[in-house]
């Protein structure tokens, strides 16, 4: 099992746990950031897409702060970038 691929797990199980969606989509990133400088510490580049009725009537900016609090200390020791999508479930 590669670094990434347990950071996936991890990613997964975070968001799972916190935010409970209905549809989830991980896609690590990290090969199209190969020797740009964010890329160097080793940390990986994530897409994240997930719909969640817990998105229901906020803002981007709510969402994706919801998506960094459940993320928590993962944005330190294992994600340098995540790009995140998300919608509320009858965005689906």
């Amino acid at each position: 099992m590669t670094d990434n691929t347990h950071r996936v797990q991890l990613i997964e199980g975070r968001l799972r746990e916190a935010l409970a969606p209905e549809w989830l989509e991980i896609i690590d990133e990290s090969h199209l950031h190969i020797g740009h400088v964010g890329a160097k510490d080793g940390r990986g580049h994530f897409r994240v897409r997930i719909a969640s009725a817990l998105f229901e009537g906020l803002s981007r900016m709510a969402r994706h702060r919801l998506v960094y609090r459940a993320l928590g200390t993962l944005m330190q020791s294992d994600i340098h970038a995540v790009n995140i999508e998300a919608f509320s479930s009858n965005e689906l």
